[in-house]
């Protein structure tokens, strides 16, 4: 009797083990590549809470996705997830489009493996608006450009030879009250762009405001943060212009 119940408890703590592997193994594939990082490991659990299933809709597609090393990737928050017109504004480049939500500097920093490394691509383009707020708990230029360095290696890892480029954000009326916070995060991207190789700033504010540098609400849906139909135009001929700019560069080295 004493044996059958030894085999029991030995039974019964194998399964707990087993259970408890199993367990762990889930919560590893649920951990974004890189998480271990020091640089974004105090952001993996804010961001994997709010973006997984974005982030796992990505996978998907992705196994849907015919490869390209000439495609162009855009990753970034909604400006990038909403610009449904992509495809045919930035023509004849071919495009992937990964964008997702209100995504801040940290998040993006946390997937950047699993957004960036999936692709073969001739170049990325990143445009992050989010995390600058008028409140205690807006990202400094600091930490945005900690991110956006990290985020930048990533990808330069991947793919060593394609040119990385960074969307100054842009001036919105609904966001006109922290522009000064948001110029000085632009200058920080500018600063990255000057300081790493194979890496370009896109210049885009100017074009977004009047001569009496005041937010061009005639660019923007209702809300005053998110570009309209005419606002992607003019965003698309801008970073086009850019992207023919460095290849033909690179193209007569």
């Amino acid at each position: 009797m004493a044996r059958q119940f030894r085999l029991v408890v030995v039974r019964f703590a194998v399964l707990v083990l087993v259970s408890c592997g199993v367990a762990a193994s889930a919560q590893d594939d649920a951990r974004p590549s890189g998480a271990d990082s020091p640089v974004i490991t105090p952001h993996v659990q804010e961001a994997t809470q709010r973006w997984e299933k974005d982030i796992a809709a990505f996978d998907s597609l992705n196994d849907e996705l015919e490869p390209s090393d000439e495609a162009i990737l855009f990753i970034g928050s909604s400006s990038i997830r909403r610009w449904e017109t992509m495809q045919r504004d930035m023509s004849p480049y071919r495009t992937i489009r990964r964008g997702y939500g209100g995504a801040k500097f940290t998040d993006m920093a946390v997937y950047a493996e699993r957004v960036i490394t999936p692709h073969q691509y001739r170049a990325v383009v990143m445009f992050v608006g989010n995390g600058i707020t008028a409140g205690p708990d807006s990202h400094s230029p600091e930490l945005i450009e900690q991110m956006t360095r990290h985020i930048v290696d990533v990808a330069h890892q991947h793919r060593p030879d394609a040119p990385f480029f960074l969307i100054e954000i842009t001036p919105t009326q609904s966001r006109f009250g922290i522009w000064d916070k948001v110029r000085k995060v632009n200058e920080r991207l500018r600063e990255i762009a000057l300081t790493t190789p194979n890496t370009y700033f896109i210049e885009t504010a100017g074009n977004f405001l009047h001569s009496d540098t005041k937010p061009r609400t005639e660019l923007f849906v209702n809300d005053q943060l998110h570009l309209n139909e005419a606002g992607y135009r003019l965003w698309s001929d801008l970073i086009r212009r850019r992207l023919d700019d460095v290849f033909r560069m690179i193209a007569a080295e």
